[in-house]
């Protein structure tokens, strides 16, 4: 026979007991997660950086410095600009009602690598910032490429290649050109065989050409080779060759 103090004092401590267990298996659990804090798992595959830790070096959660920093490289995104004339141009020139809509009647875009070359794959343009960038006035885009190769890596630097189509342009070749603070030159032909630098206003590339217009007219002359021997108001003794025969030749 128990008596009813010594029923409530028994059941006061198989609580306690139940207490104590749960205390101890949420206890064992915070350890558990804790030990697997340990192993670190990259969420993805990519390259993993550098590692500034020495084996040994106590980490955590608190730390500012990162353990080290993964590129997931199966896609790369590749930003880059439009300046205000390039935007309008493209809103005129492309179909849809919104620039979601014009951005998916673009075509296919190539990527310049930092060596000229071609990137073998294209890529496509997925969306647009909302607004310009107030301090250089430009917009950024984004095109995605496919990296199963792996060539790409994260902060490689390039240029975007948008084609399109222009129903009359002026092709000037590129080696007949010269750079002067970022404008593009090229050495016009006056009266009396005197050569004039004369800056061009290029809006795009067409092989191994510039497309241009502004800075000189069908019809012009430009010198071809040797403009490295030039200077401006020089008078010289050109051999004429067509332009026809340039375009031939690029093919």
């Amino acid at each position: 026979v128990v008596s009813d103090v010594q029923l409530r004092s028994a059941k006061a401590a198989y609580d306690a007991a139940q207490a104590n267990v749960a205390q101890a298996q949420a206890q064992m659990q915070s350890a558990k997660i804790n030990v697997g804090y340990a192993n670190i798992t990259a969420p993805a595959d990519g390259y993993v950086g550098s590692i500034p830790f020495k084996t040994g070096s106590l980490v955590g959660k608190t730390q500012l410095e990162a353990l080290t920093v993964l590129s997931e490289n199966k896609e790369v995104h590749a930003y880059f600009t439009m300046s205000e004339v390039d935007f309008i141009n493209f809103k005129e020139n492309f179909e849809g009602a919104t620039i979601q809509e014009k951005i998916k009647h673009l075509p296919q875009v190539e990527l310049v690598l930092a060596d000229n070359t071609i990137y073998p794959i294209k890529g496509t343009v997925e969306l647009a910032q909302g607004q310009f960038d107030k301090n250089n006035g430009t917009i950024s885009f984004r095109a995605t490429f496919n990296n199963g190769a792996g060539l790409l890596r994260s902060g490689n630097t390039g240029k975007i290649r948008i084609p399109s189509q222009a129903a009359t342009a002026l092709l000037v070749p590129q080696e007949a050109t010269f750079e002067v603070q970022d404008k593009v030159f090229v050495y016009a032909l006056a009266d009396s065989n005197k050569v004039i630098g004369t800056p061009l206003t290029i809006t795009g590339t067409s092989g191994r050409f510039y497309m241009v217009s502004k800075g000189i007219k069908a019809g012009d002359k430009i010198v071809y080779q040797g403009i490295d021997r030039l200077r401006d108001g020089m008078v010289i003794k050109p051999k004429l060759i067509s332009a026809d025969s340039l375009q031939t030749a690029s093919l």
